[in-house]
């Protein structure tokens, strides 16, 4: 079966950038920059994503085109005889899958809460009552999985329409009105009386945070938010390169994927933190701030209603974006393996995925009595986030230079065919050592931090 093939460059740029822009990044790069030193951070963040977030991208974006396949099977053309790099596609496979098992719930979330806005379902509430309308949403097991089976029919749907006349489309224009409506928002925030502060708190360098928190934290937080911002280490990237001609060489087209990924979590800090500083609002409350404290934000708020649905299109659009590429993926596992046509994948897919997000749905309500780790979500969410992502990236960089993998010089000759920004060959050796350690240190960092915290 020929590889079907993204119609343009921009569709292959803003549907990687959908699947790297996701509801984790837009909600908590705000709150974890303005807790760890504001722009101080953000400077830190940078480094970081240049050190190795882009280098691993690039390199799934070569192991995808290179190959012609998904993570399915992109080791199994690109290995050498006699080596065993293709046993980590199943991994790679499990990790999209524990990704939308709890990503599909969340999404719910923000497509429920767009309606309420919309609805007017919070006017008049007071602040308690706008944070008990949370609880009783997620404690509520029909409204949970009412709500994720709606993500999981409107995601497939788009990718049952096709890769060109359906998903890439879509994304674009979801991708457009994503940054269309954020500016407007950030444009609509930062005008606000008393928003100056929540500039200030935002974008001021404060190195008391390094004092509060100290050095090692900073960074790791920095280090983290950096690493898992881009959808790395399961092959959620790969995929798109699998997409696209040789045109273009790919380490500059990870570099835009990534200058979008991060100016769209940039500006819903501009969004976030100035409207918590113009009503009084903590801003260092976490995720559950975007249910328990925006809507008494908007209630307060000029056009309130107006502003409060706007918002939340834009998570929407953030969560539905990353949705639909991982499902994307998804679907192309099965095509890649078995062969069968892409209506039939997408059908078995849909109620695999629909069983598979029960557990995370009814987490809240009728299965709040697990704990491990927390919770459904959280047990999910850390063995992806702690293990799979790390590790994931890690064997991608190891395929990628080493001569018992596809090899530096592969790799090299994949990401640097076409016109465009070059993959730096004169830091051959950071690549080769420097970067698999640093991956390796950072992977060892995560579970020190856990159990010193």
């Amino acid at each position: 079966m020929e590889r079907e093939k993204l119609s343009s460059r921009l569709g292959f740029i803003l549907l990687s950038a959908g699947c790297a822009i996701g509801l984790g990044n837009v909600w908590r790069f705000p709150f974890i920059a303005g807790r760890y030193g504001g722009a101080l951070f953000v400077l830190i963040y940078l480094g970081f994503l240049v050190i190795f977030g882009i280098p691993v991208m690039t390199m799934e974006f070569s192991v995808g085109r290179g190959s012609g396949k998904s993570a399915a099977r992109s080791f199994h053309v690109l290995e050498k005889p006699g080596t065993k790099w293709h046993l980590f596609s199943w991994a790679a496979m499990a990790g999209n899958y524990i990704l939308m098992m709890f990503y599909t719930t969340v999404s719910g979330w923000m497509v429920a809460y767009m309606v309420k806005l919309a609805k007017g379902d919070f006017v008049g509430l007071s602040p308690a009552e706008v944070g008990g309308t949370f609880g009783d949403f997620v404690s509520d097991p029909k409204q949970m999985v009412g709500w994720m089976i709606v993500i999981c029919a409107l995601g497939f749907g788009v990718c049952a329409g096709g890769l060109v006349k359906s998903v890439e489309k879509v994304a674009k224009v979801m991708m457009i009105g994503l940054y269309v409506i954020i500016v407007i928002l950030v444009i609509r925030v930062v005008t606000l009386p008393g928003a100056g502060a929540g500039l200030e708190f935002y974008l001021k360098p404060n190195l008391n945070a390094i004092k509060e928190h100290g050095l090692f934290t900073v960074l790791f937080a920095a280090m983290g938010q950096a690493f898992f911002t881009l959808s790395l280490g399961v092959g959620s990237m790969a995929i798109f390169g699998s997409y696209i001609g040789k045109e273009k060489k790919l380490g500059g087209e990870a570099i835009t994927v990534t200058i979008l990924d991060t100016s769209a979590a940039f500006l819903a800090g501009l969004v976030v933190i100035p409207a918590c500083f113009a009503f009084q609002m903590d801003p260092t409350g976490g995720p559950g701030l975007i249910f328990m404290t925006l809507p008494n934000v908007f209630n307060v708020m000029g056009f309130g209603r107006l502003w409060g649905t706007l918002f939340f299109l834009f998570m929407t659009f953030a969560a539905m974006s990353t949705v639909i590429a991982v499902f994307e993926n998804i679907v192309a596992f099965a095509m890649d393996i078995t062969g069968c046509k892409r209506s039939k994948s997408v059908l078995i897919n849909f109620l695999a995925m629909v069983l598979l997000s029960l557990p995370c749905a009814l987490g809240f309500n009728l299965l709040s009595g697990f704990s491990v780790m927390g919770g459904v979500l959280d047990l999910e969410d850390f063995i992806l986030s702690n293990n799979l992502l790390p590790l994931g990236a890690l064997c991608y960089a190891l395929f990628c230079v080493s001569r018992k993998g596809w090899g530096f010089d592969n790799f090299i000759k994949e990401a640097n065919t076409g016109s465009g920004i070059a993959f730096p060959v004169k830091l051959k050796y950071y690549f080769v050592w420097g970067l698999p350690l640093l991956l390796l240190a950072f992977y060892i960092c995560g579970y020190i931090n856990m159990f010193m915290s």
